[in-house]
């Protein structure tokens, strides 16, 4: 029997998902209930051959179908594409038909975070692309409420969608001290409502 963990899941290329990674299961182990499991998805092909490794060279490793299952709670992290998350993320998600059938994550917490490189390139809307599959298993949405005083001052990231990044066109923004307060109070609203509705 494995301890109970939340599962925070995501895809990144430039490092800032990744990072927004970390500070959402900062928070989630802050409770002292949860352990925070953070994995990956592999890239996916245009031409549909296998181009990585079964194993990454470096980071989180990939995410499995039992890691999802067996979860107390979920936080997906994508970057934009086009107001929507990656296909990398999409294509995980498109294939998790047997947990829809058994129901596994029926009543389960899923929070959402993102990163994108232009300040008005689609936050909210991927967001919501990654909530709108969940919501399909019968997940319940974790946003991040007004009463987080860093979504009041934030001049870039942070939504009640859920958390998110202004990584700028070169990618080379670090995360303003509003997004990553806001990361860490994600991650631990998901433990707490996993906790509540266990």
């Amino acid at each position: 029997m494995h301890a109970p963990y939340i599962l925070v899941l995501y895809y990144s290329r430039s490092g800032s998902t990744e990072k927004m990674a970390q500070l959402i299961g900062r928070g989630i182990e802050s409770s002292g209930k949860y352990e925070a499991r953070i994995r990956t998805v592999p890239p996916v092909s245009s031409n549909t051959e296998s181009t990585t490794p079964k194993i990454p060279e470096a980071g989180a490793i990939y995410c499995c179908e039992e890691d999802l299952q067996d979860c107390s709670g979920l936080a997906l992290g994508s970057p934009t594409r086009f107001g929507n998350m990656s296909a990398a993320l999409k294509y995980f998600i498109d294939n998790t038909g047997a947990l829809w059938v058994s129901g596994s994550l029926i009543d389960k917490p899923v929070a959402a975070f993102t990163s994108t490189n232009s300040l008005h390139g689609g936050q909210e809307t991927t967001l919501l692309t990654m909530a709108i599959p969940m919501l399909h298993h019968g997940m319940i949405y974790c946003g991040i409420p007004y009463s987080e005083p860093s979504l009041n001052t934030t001049k870039s990231g942070g939504t009640p969608y859920g958390a998110s990044h202004f990584s700028g066109s070169e990618h080379n923004l670090e995360l303003s001290p509003e997004e990553t307060d806001l990361c860490i109070a994600l991650g631990k609203r998901l433990a707490k409502l996993s906790q509540k509705l266990e």
